[in-house]
């Protein structure tokens, strides 16, 4: 690709003497090889500015960069974050111009949503949708490793193209704050984008929640049609500076463009029914709790505004069987208790599991939890104390440590608890813990392995361990 296609859109001049055939691009110096175009991205650990020259000395044909490296071959831009995804983008041929794209941000709910979503398309359009997000990536029925919740700007332009190649019509992404603030999605236009809520969290990144509301905001600022939850109170920040064409809201409490009215929660599934305008539709989903409630009015939104009536949105969700590691059911056959999986690693998200499981659990709450490390340490006292009110018993434990002292993190999440006398165990060993859990339940229990989710390791000094909480309540039942 010449070097004037790679740039084009970017705002960076290209000079005659430098459009010449470029051979890749990269913004890993490590990675160039003659001929090819590095861009110096400024991440929050590293400057790729440090490492230009020793591109050059590689062979890199062009330089692109913010500031003066004193290369003959250097191209200065506003910011190279912006014009990395924009280069991307081009090198990939702008697969996102040939997609339908639907994006979801928000603090809990991404996955869940996103699967819904791509399921009622899939079923109601009979076509092919692509999936990113944190549990997997998905060509059409093709799944992929995931990394992180949004790639970087290559990857994930890589997949957009293998989306499109492949004849998917649709992609659903998850858009995590840290991909709309470090620019990984900049250029990128959603058909639809979708809020969900705002709750603490990656406050060690963003520092305040201010600023977190603020880079969930930047989803509103690149899609045609902006679906929001009306019931979070963070909603009105997020709206003040959309540029947004149209606004769509949801309700579970109260008027909204679409709204669940008639709510009944079960011990395996939730019913209500949607009302937009003039439609109406009873809905039954197999997930159990109130918040699948609000996921599951944000995916029939976002399928709504996309021409899908209400009436076939409720037929494909009255089909589907979940996602792994949100609400999940782990198996106990010939047990008397339940135990549920569910990725519930934040405070909100924890509340939200304790309350709707204390709503239908026949025994006691048992939630067995701990905190990653190297992460937001506020929110584990906060943990411990929403444990503590909300449980019948808590089991504190390990989530991933990485470098931290699993004991550290505990004692930590214990602070919060210190003021309750609801019964507790402390275990930090997660598999043990399970097996405690296992060991002193009791007929009717309802117990939440909470934090893990789809994940199958545990991280522990940056090596990641085989844990797969299915397995090992599988293994201890046998």
């Amino acid at each position: 690709m010449k070097l004037s296609q790679l740039l084009d859109g970017t705002g960076v001049a290209c000079p005659p003497e430098l459009d010449g055939e470029i051979a890749g691009i990269t913004c890993d110096s490590r990675r160039v090889e003659p001929g090819w175009a590095f861009v110096c991205s400024q991440g929050t650990a590293q400057d790729g500015h440090a490492y230009a020259e020793k591109a050059a000395q590689a062979g890199a044909a062009v330089v692109v960069a913010q500031r003066d490296v004193g290369l003959p071959c250097q191209l200065l831009a506003a910011s190279t974050r912006r014009t990395w995804a924009l280069m991307c983008a081009n090198w990939f041929g702008r697969p996102a111009e040939g997609l339908t794209l639907v994006g979801v941000t928000g603090t809990n709910g991404k996955t869940t949503t996103a699967f819904l979503i791509k399921d009622m398309l899939e079923t109601v359009l009979r076509t092919r949708v692509g999936l990113i997000g944190t549990v997997q990536n998905m060509v059409g029925d093709e799944v992929l490793p995931a990394g992180r919740t949004t790639p970087e700007s290559y990857e994930l332009q890589g997949l957009l193209r293998r989306m499109a190649d492949a004849g998917c019509t649709h992609a659903v992404m998850e858009v995590s704050s840290h991909a709309l603030q470090l620019d990984r999605v900049y250029g990128i236009q959603y058909a639809v984008g979708i809020f969900t809520n705002l709750s603490q969290d990656h406050l060690d990144f963003h520092k305040t929640m201010e600023n977190y509301c603020d880079a969930k905001a930047l989803l509103f600022r690149q899609c045609d049609i902006g679906i929001y939850n009306a019931d979070d109170p963070w909603h009105e920040r997020l709206l003040k500076d959309t540029a947004c064409p149209r606004l769509f809201s949801y309700s579970v409490r109260g008027e909204a463009d679409l709204m669940a009215k008639n709510v009944a929660l079960h011990p395996g599934s939730v019913d209500f029914d949607a009302e937009a305008e003039t439609e109406w539709a009873h809905m039954h989903v197999g997930i159990p709790a109130l918040f699948t409630v609000y996921n599951t009015l944000d995916a029939v939104a976002a399928c709504w505004n996309l021409g899908v009536p209400l009436g076939e949105c409720a037929d494909a969700l009255a089909k589907n069987h979940g996602v792994k590691g949100r609400m999940e059911i782990i198996p106990t056959p010939g047990k008397s208790y339940t135990i549920l999986n569910d990725y519930s690693h934040k405070p909100d998200a924890l509340e939200n599991v304790l309350r709707s499981v204390k709503s239908f659990a026949k025994g006691r709450t048992v939630v067995l939890f701990g905190c990653g490390g190297d992460r937001d340490k506020t929110k584990r006292p906060v943990m411990g104390k929403i444990a503590a009110e909300l449980a019948d018993f808590v089991i504190v434990t390990s989530d991933n440590p990485r470098t931290e002292q699993p004991q550290a993190i505990i004692d930590d999440i214990l602070a919060g608890m210190q003021d309750s006398d609801t019964p507790r165990h402390v275990e930090p060993d997660r598999g043990e813990a399970i097996h405690y859990a296992m060991d002193n339940a009791r007929p009717g229990d309802v117990i939440i392995l909470a934090g893990k989710g789809h994940e199958d390791y545990q991280e522990i000094n940056h090596v990641h361990y085989p844990m797969d909480e299915r397995v090992i309540v599988a293994d201890y039942l046998k």
